[in-house]
């Protein structure tokens, strides 16, 4: 299925076969007994052959013409419901319960406790949709956890930048106990590694967000600033944060969306945002730009409430 062969196929055989395990308590232990599926627990080939042995899934879900994404163990699912047709959400449904024969089949379980229904749209055509999947005794969540990022169904990510904060916030009165005893460049890795890395994360998907939601962040920076450089609350940031060289967060989400046009742009970027924009040469130079070129975003024409799962 994968075009693995030969000797590499030879690899993998002898990797995966001929292993036992015990149970041992306190000084008790099992007989042996032979392991017919699953790999050794932290191995650097687990990673990739849990990929390979998941390849199917994607099979299963195409069939039913869904959107999805997968990321390790994490799969999710996307579906466009349009006001007067619930067919996509009958979809949606008859690809879970498939998911969900599949994985029996092949020694795996599909955890109800971690899948989660998100639905983005109007607030009208969300309970419409909620009062519709209530039918099939399906719980509707207001947010859900992405890779770190903290979805909304309004998709203002408030809910992600009281996290960040709150989280940042935890960590810098840590930081300020042990702050006397670090010399700048520890105190410097340690504000990386704890604040700004969070707030730069994913950072993209604040682009256009509210004013508000920016600043609650642009306060955790303000705040790291000044404790790595032991200024006090009255003195003005902007000069501590030049002497920092750190752009302002507002600017630190513009930055990142210009480089991932850029990357998109020149192949090495994502292909699934790449393939999202259009290059558009005008015929003549235009005066606003003078470079005449665009870089248009491919969207559609008509939207619906959209609901993902």
């Amino acid at each position: 299925m994968v075009g693995i062969t030969g000797t590499v196929h030879s690899w993998f055989e002898s990797y995966l076969t001929g292993r036992d395990f015990i149970v041992s308590v306190n000084d008790a232990s099992s007989g042996r007994h032979g392991l017919t599926c699953g790999v050794p627990q932290g191995s650097v080939l687990g990673p990739t052959l849990f990929n390979l042995y998941m390849l199917p899934l994607g099979d299963v879900i195409r069939r039913h013409g869904i959107n999805f994404h997968s990321y390790a163990d994490d799969t999710q699912l996307y579906v466009a419901v349009s006001p007067d047709d619930m067919g996509p959400i009958d979809d949606l449904l008859s690809c879970v319960l498939d998911i969900e024969t599949w994985m029996g089949e092949n020694f795996l379980k599909l955890n109800q406790d971690k899948t989660d229904i998100l639905i983005v749209g109007p607030e009208a055509e969300r309970e419409r949709v909620q009062s519709y999947l209530s039918t099939f005794n399906l719980n509707v969540c207001n947010k859900v956890k992405n890779l770190g990022v903290i979805l909304d169904a309004d998709l203002n990510f408030e809910a992600h930048a009281n996290q960040v904060t709150k989280t940042a916030f935890y960590h810098l009165r840590n930081i300020a106990r042990v702050r006397p005893f670090l010399s700048q460049a520890s105190a410097e890795i340690l504000i990386h590694a704890f604040i700004t890395s969070r707030i730069d994360y994913c950072n993209a998907l604040l682009s256009g967000a509210k004013r508000n939601t920016v600043n609650r962040l642009q306060l955790v920076q303000n705040s790291a600033a000044r404790l790595l450089t032991r200024t006090r609350k009255k003195e003005h940031i902007t000069p501590i944060l030049k002497s920092l060289h750190w752009l302002p967060v507002s600017f630190r989400i513009d930055f990142k969306v210009l480089l991932l046009v850029y990357k998109s742009l020149h192949g090495t970027g994502p292909s699934f945002l790449s393939d999202l924009l259009l290059v558009y040469d005008p015929p003549r130079a235009l005066r606003s730009t003078g470079a005449g070129l665009l870089v248009v975003p491919k969207v559609r024409t008509k939207t619906h409430g959209d609901a993902s799962f």
